[in-house]
C-alpha cells in the first residue's frame, strides 16, 4: 500500500486531458493506488508529453477499450476499485460499454467521477470547447486583464485545473466520504464551466456590496489598485506589490524611501493614476534583488515575479521542498501536507502500457491468457 492518507484507495483511470489526469495525479499524490487504462496502441500516449507529470504516480496498462474483451478487462479492474474516472464528452464512456449504470452493475459501491467542460446536459453538451471557452461563458475570464484591453487568457489554470481537476478529485473525496454511511457509490458530474464560476464567488460578493464597481483592469484585485501590481525593476524583471493594508503600505513606503507626507491615500480611487506613477518610477530606481534586500524583514508585501523554471530555487520554496525532481523533471511536489500520513514523492511517469502484464496478472490473467489478449491486439 503506498503512504499516503489515501492509502488502499484503488482508482481506475480512463487516459484522457488535462483535467482527468490532473486529479487522478493529486489522487495518486496522496497515496491511492491508480491504474491508468492507455491505448493499445504503442506510443499512443494521449497527452504526449514526454514523462509528463499529470501521469505521475500510477500504472499504466494498453487496452483496445474498443473491443469487447478490451472493455471486459476495464470492468474487471473497476469490480476492484474504488473510484473510476473519465473525462470525455457526454455519452462517449456509455456507447464504449463503461458508462456509470454498465460499472455500477459490476461494481455498485464505486464512485464513478467524470469531468466535461459544460456538463453532462444542457445547450452545449455535446460542443467542443477548451479551458478559455468555459471559462468564458462562466464569468471567470471577462474580469482578467488591463483597463481598456481585452480579457487575457489565465492560461488553463482556471478552467481545467482549478475549476476542473482539483474540484473533480474534491466531488471524489466527497463521494468516498459518504460511501462509508451509505455503502453506495454515486456519479460525480464535474463541469469546468460550474468549477470556474464556483471560483469566482467572491466576486460576486464583492460586486454585490459594491467593492467592485470598476470594469475589468479598475478594481482593488485585478491591477486597477496601485498597490496590488506588478511592476517592472531597473534590471528589466519584475516585482509584485500587494501591499493593500494600511501598515503593509507604510511598510513599502519605507522600503521605497518616498516621503509619506507627499503621498496621496492609497485607498483614494481618484488618485490611483498618480500614485502608480510614482510607485513605477520608484521602483525602477532599484535592481529586482536590490529591493528584496530592502524588503526583507518588513511585511511591504513585495516580491519577486518568478517563471516557473525559477520558482524551485527561492529560499522558501527550497526549504519548503515545495518543487521535487521526479525521472528529471522538476516540478510541484504533492500537497497538502499531513503530519500523521505523510504522502512520498511520487513516482516518474510510466511508459504507455508499461504494467499491463503486472496488473492483468494480479487480475487472475494467465500467461496463455496474456498471450492471446497480445495476439487479438486487445492489450499492449
Amino acid at each position: 500500500m503506498k503512504s499516503g492518507p489515501l492509502g488502499g484507495v484503488r482508482v481506475v483511470e480512463l487516459a484522457g486531458l488535462a483535467p482527468a489526469p490532473f486529479a487522478c495525479m493529486l489522487l495518486a499524490d496522496l497515496g491511492a493506488e491508480v491504474i491508468r487504462v492507455d491505448r493499445a496502441t504503442p506510443g499512443a500516449d494521449v497527452l504526449g508529453i514526454p514523462n509528463d507529470p499529470l501521469t505521475r504516480g500510477r500504472r499504466s496498462v494498453g487496452v483496445n477499450t474498443k473491443t469487447a474483451e478490451g472493455v471486459e478487462l476495464v470492468l474487471r479492474l473497476a469490480e476492484r476499485a474504488d473510484v473510476l474516472v473519465e473525462g470525455f464528452r457526454p455519452g462517449v464512456a456509455e456507447r464504449m460499454g463503461l458508462g456509470p449504470q454498465q460499472v455500477h452493475a459490476r461494481n455498485p459501491a464505486l464512485v464513478y467521477g467524470r469531468i466535461t467542460g459544460w456538463g453532462q446536459d444542457g445547450p452545449l453538451a455535446q460542443s467542443a470547447g477548451h479551458d478559455i471557452n468555459y471559462i468564458g461563458i462562466a464569468g471567470a475570464l471577462d474580469p482578467v486583464g488591463r483597463a481598456g484591453e481585452r480579457p487575457v487568457p489565465p492560461l488553463n489554470l482556471v478552467g481545467d485545473f482549478g475549476g476542473g481537476g482539483l474540484l473533480l478529485a474534491m466531488g471524489v473525496l466527497a463521494a468516498l466520504h459518504e460511501r462509508t454511511t451509505s455503502g453506495r457509490g454515486q456519479v460525480v458530474d464535474a463541469s469546468m464551466v460550474e468549477g470556474a464560476a464556483l471560483l469566482t464567488t467572491s466576486l460576486h460578493g464583492m460586486h454585490a456590496a459594491g467593492l467592485w464597481p470598476g470594469e475589468r483592469g479598475q478594481n482593488l484585485l485585478d491591477g486597477g489598485a496601485p498597490f496590488y501590481d506588478t511592476y517592472e525593476t531597473a534590471d528589466g524583471e519584475y516585482v509584485a506589490v500587494g501591499a493593500i493594508e494600511m501598515r503593509f503600505w507604510a511598510d513599502l513606503v519605507k522600503v521605497l524611501d518616498l516621503p509619506a507626507e507627499d503621498l496621496p491615500v492609497h485607498v483614494d480611487q481618484s488618485q490611483w493614476l498618480r500614485l502608480r506613477e510614482i510607485l513605477a518610477t520608484a521602483i525602477r530606481g532599484f535592481t529586482r534583488d536590490e529591493l528584496l534586500a530592502r524588503a526583507e524583514g518588513t511585511d511591504a508585501c513585495l516580491t519577486p515575479v518568478l517563471s516557473p523554471w525559477e520558482a524551485a530555487a527561492h529560499p522558501q520554496n527550497a526549504a519548503r521542498g515545495t518543487f521535487v525532481d521526479i525521472g528529471g523533471t522538476v516540478q510541484p511536489a504533492p500537497a497538502p501536507r499531513f503530519d500523521r500520513t505523510p504522502a512520498a514523492t511520487p513516482d516518474a511517469p510510466p511508459r504507455t502500457g508499461a504494467d499491463t502484464t503486472d496488473v492483468l496478472t494480479e487480475l487472475g490473467y494467465d500467461a496463455d491468457g496474456l498471450t492471446a489478449l497480445r495476439e487479438a491486439g486487445t492489450i499492449a
